[in-house]
């Protein structure tokens, strides 16, 4: 099939990344990559691929000789960039994915909602989220246990990631990632009550990133729980492979009272997950910048098609 021209925003590491990863696809074409800083290595990289660069910012890209072919637009800048590129680009017609936090449109996880945001989008959703790293790589697992349970009041998530893999995009929308990963585990993995914590991991050499998931399954069956897990797993070992279980499912019997979902019976779920990166651009240690860079990727490709 004819590849389809779009433009990614944001020429830092994601930006960089999720060019590399287009080269590779059958479906999208990057036409221009867009910064701010005329110096930045990934401009040099496009450059050198042979892909149109602007260090104009937004300006830039609308300026472009091939602005109007351009079918689809990934912005990989930070939340409070984006809130103002949502609004140009609406205005001109163009279809947006965000991998910022900034969560204007609705949220996309690709295994859990992609067929929901393929059929809004353009339509009453021009502009989808894909809410962040952590939320890419936990917020299957909160939706893998919900789907098999009778109710899932609680879920927690903790994302560790090198310190070295946290650029200055991610470490300015600390407090973004926190509220929109919570609003993500409940909006999108089903959880009556959603928690995010992120830890930047100083130690050298880097370590990849690790997720914590624990969720309180009212009415679950713990084999059926464990099946779901491990079939979720592989859905998205199919666009991540370096996406692990590192061990088995923990389960455990608990009592429960809490003044938001009172008292109740059910089964405390542990889910221990490391995301290796594909070697793209970045180096494997950075899983949390490769899994959002993936799921852009994959979000696109389906939804172009």
């Amino acid at each position: 099939m004819t590849r389809i021209p779009i433009a990614i925003l944001g020429s830092g590491n994601i930006g960089t990344d999720l060019l590399q990863k287009t080269t590779h696809s059958d479906v999208l074409q990057t036409r221009l990559l867009v910064g701010i800083d005329p110096d930045s290595d990934g401009l040099a990289r496009a450059r050198d691929m042979g892909v149109d660069v602007t260090h104009h910012g937004i300006e830039g890209l609308l300026g472009h000789k091939d602005f109007d072919d351009i079918a689809l637009v990934f912005d990989a800048t930070s939340a409070k960039a984006h809130l103002h590129h949502a609004e140009v680009l609406k205005d001109k017609g163009k279809r947006v994915i965000d991998l910022t936090p900034a969560a204007v449109g609705p949220y996309v996880v690709p295994p859990v909602n992609l067929d929901e945001a393929i059929a809004s989008f353009g339509k009453s959703a021009p502009n989808v989220n894909l809410v962040t790293c952590g939320g890419q790589a936990t917020i299957p697992m909160v939706h893998a246990v919900a789907r098999v349970s009778e109710r899932v009041p609680y879920a927690e998530i903790v994302a560790s990631i090198s310190s070295r893999s946290a650029g200055p995009g991610t470490r300015a929308n600390i407090d973004e990632f926190t509220q929109t990963t919570a609003r993500g585990i409940e909006q999108v993995g089903g959880a009556e009550h959603g928690k995010a914590i992120i830890i930047l991991n100083p130690a050298d050499p880097p370590v990849v990133m690790r997720d914590t998931v624990h969720a309180l399954s009212v009415g679950g069956d713990e084999d059926k729980l464990r099946q779901s897990i491990h079939d979720m797993v592989e859905v998205v070992q199919s666009y991540v492979p370096g996406y692990v279980l590192k061990q088995e499912p923990v389960f455990e019997d608990v009592d429960v009272t809490h003044p938001d979902f009172g008292a109740m019976k059910g089964k405390k779920v542990s889910v221990f997950l490391e995301v290796t990166g594909a070697g793209d651009y970045l180096p494997p240690y950075a899983g949390n910048l490769d899994i959002m860079t993936a799921a852009a990727l994959k979000v696109g490709e389906e939804m172009l098609k």
